[in-house]
């Protein structure tokens, strides 16, 4: 019997979602990271930094170019409780929060060792859900990320546990690895825990469980698959990842579950080696963006554009910049999706806009590098960056 309707799944179509992956996102679980909560586990931790360097790096037997690597890394909890001497996991909130504090700054310290060590600069980013729903906040935090990438900095990130309590309540960092996924628009989320994958029921009370190579992310099915929290250490279970996965997929990310501890399981996974379980995305990342933002029924404003920035638009794919402006219509703020207008009213196509509509009443008809001395700051030479644009059909 079929565990799970893999018909339009081909193993060549698995390897090259792999292979092409460029911008990937990795999480590790806290009973990897510090081994069963025995303290950190510098080897581990070691391995997984010199694989993340070689793909930083670009490596010609890992295919062309170098990857965009974001970690997101558990384990500042498990590693707090080890430093102060606690064999269970509290349960007031107040003793997370210390936990979490105090581990912190060993997670951060060895990840800043071990990737130093191979060649790779990092950054500790301190994230909450409530970073990723603000929508300032958002966009803050995907231009801190995506200029940390565009520096070769590798960031390793973590909820901050220290003072949300809805972190420590119902958090897991397998969905803070889909959320960052959905942030910097990935190819590839992930996930190394102390599993090999996805079997069809728990293969530690069902022998005829079976084990998921592949399927599509979202599937239905998957989720009565998952089991709950396998480990005191950790709070997240198998289907924490099915749902990140899902969640991933919303942005075009595909997700794959492994072992952590699988020899060079993330240079594997690079060339295309089918290692644990790999969830498709069914929709691709560039689609999934132009779709969601086609799909706003409602929007805030618009901008009115001459004639020329209107040609450069539908003819050449170029971003929107402020001196093509003409006109602002209506009141939005940054991050909001609006119209793109040509001077005789026509849709040109629509995206997210880069500044508020009073910020972008001062930009009309200036050039770029004005946009500083006018309003005091800049988030970006556009109006619309080509990446946030969607041509009118």
């Amino acid at each position: 019997m079929p565990v799970v309707d893999q018909a339009n799944i081909m193993e060549n179509n698995v390897s090259e979602v792999l292979r092409q992956a460029r911008r990937i996102v990795v999480k590790v679980g806290s009973s990897l990271v510090t081994n069963e909560g025995r303290g950190l586990d510098e080897a581990a931790i070691s391995g997984w930094c010199r694989q993340l360097a070689l793909l930083a790096h670009g490596d010609a037997a890992l295919g062309a170019g170098r990857r965009e690597i974001i970690m997101v890394s558990s384990g500042a909890i498990a590693e707090g409780m080890k430093r102060l001497g606690w064999a269970r996991r509290p349960s007031e909130v107040s003793e997370l929060q210390a936990a979490a504090a105090v581990g912190q700054m060993g997670l951060a310290q060895m990840y800043e060792t071990q990737l130093r060590q191979h060649g790779l600069r990092s950054a500790q980013v301190l994230l909450t859900h409530a970073d990723l729903s603000d929508r300032e906040r958002y966009l803050n935090a995907r231009s801190t990320l995506l200029t940390l990438l565009q520096h070769q900095v590798l960031p390793v990130i973590n909820e901050n546990d220290t003072v949300v309590t809805d972190e420590i309540k119902v958090g897991d960092n397998d969905t803070l690895g889909a959320l960052v996924a959905n942030l910097i628009e990935a190819d590839l989320l992930v996930i190394l825990t102390d599993q090999k994958g996805l079997y069809t029921a728990d293969p530690r009370s069902d022998p005829a469980a079976e084990f998921v190579h592949e399927a599509r992310a979202g599937d239905p099915a998957l989720e009565r698959m998952a089991g709950g929290a396998g480990s005191s250490i950790g709070k997240g279970g198998m289907l924490t990842k099915i749902l990140a996965a899902r969640r991933a997929a919303g942005s075009g990310a595909s997700t794959v579950i492994a072992w952590g501890r699988e020899p060079d399981a993330l240079l594997r996974l690079a060339v295309g080696e089918r290692i644990g379980t790999l969830l498709v995305a069914p929709t691709q990342k560039t689609q999934a963006r132009k779709q969601w933002i086609m799909d706003h029924l409602q929007l805030r404003g618009a901008l009115v554009v001459d004639d020329g920035a209107a040609a450069k638009l539908r003819q050449e794919g170029k971003s929107l910049l402020p001196i093509g402006v003409t006109q602002v219509e209506g009141e939005f703020s940054r991050g909001d999706v609006i119209a793109i207008h040509d001077a005789a009213g026509a849709e040109v196509g629509r995206g997210l806009a880069n500044y508020s509509s009073a910020e972008a009443r001062l930009l009309c008809r200036k050039s770029s590098s004005e946009i500083e001395a006018l309003l005091g700051y800049s988030a970006g030479a556009e109006m619309i960056h080509r990446d946030n644009l969607v041509l009118a059909r």
